[in-house]
């Protein structure tokens, strides 16, 4: 793959979270996935062992989601749920805060329940995406959010799960990209869904994008380029959609 392709590509976290998707589907995104060279694939959590399969001996990470998708998991359960996905290989781990306690503005509680999840997840070598959920907070509580992150060493701070009222926009995406510290990434999830944004946001600074139109928006870059399109069957190979 030309760098020129991968500055696109490995920007995208492939997503298969839909809960109705089934294991043919799951497992044809991961193909998708590969063939692409994606960042990630974030897989239904049932799947990440398979999935970890499937991506091993590639740069594509396994990754899958913790408290999803609205966040009200008690932290002993969220923890577990971190704990599991390491143990199944997972080394990337997209987190949902506790919404309701970021409402009340219970900051001790919100910061306890991330600390569980970055500390569990850097113990192991791994990754943290923390999703606020932008849809339902005021500025306030998305600036607080990226202090809180930036002390936790959080990898990512993220706007959105896709499942939501609303996704990703670009002026909460400047907002946290202005109040993460150093060392702190921004995803965009939800609302990407063309080459254009994916270029928009790229600019901006955001690293990654949750995505499912993966295919459309990488054959576009790829047309961008001026690169030859990927060659790949979304009907007889073991992957696509």
């Amino acid at each position: 793959m030309s760098a020129e392709y991968l500055q696109y590509a490995k920007m995208i976290d492939h997503s298969l979270l839909m809960p109705t998707m089934s294991t043919q589907q799951l497992e044809q995104g991961c193909a998708l996935a590969l063939a692409y060279d994606v960042a990630s694939v974030c897989i239904l959590p049932y799947y990440l062992k398979q999935c970890c399969e499937i991506l091993a001996g590639s740069t594509v990470q396994p990754s899958t989601t913790i408290g999803f998708p609205h966040g009200g998991h008690t932290t002993y359960i969220k923890r577990l749920e971190a704990e599991r996905a390491i143990e199944d290989g997972c080394q990337e781990l997209d987190m949902v805060v506790n919404i309701s306690q970021v409402l009340s503005e219970d900051w001790h509680y919100v910061t306890e329940d991330i600390r569980v999840v970055v500390d569990a997840a850097h113990a192991a070598g791994r990754k943290v995406k923390v999703i606020f959920e932008n849809c339902y907070l005021k500025d306030a509580h998305k600036v607080r959010l990226c202090q809180i992150c930036t002390d936790l060493k959080a990898d990512w701070v993220k706007t959105s799960t896709g499942y939501g009222t609303g996704g990703a926009t670009i002026p909460d995406l400047q907002l946290m990209l202005a109040s993460v510290g150093p060392g702190v990434l921004v995803k965009a999830a939800g609302g990407v869904r063309d080459f254009e944004t994916l270029e928009q946001v790229r600019q901006l600074g955001v690293s990654r994008c949750g995505a499912s139109r993966t295919r459309e928006m990488l054959d576009a870059a790829r047309l961008h380029l001026g690169l030859p399109a990927i060659a790949f069957d979304a009907v007889n190979s073991s992957g696509g959609y």
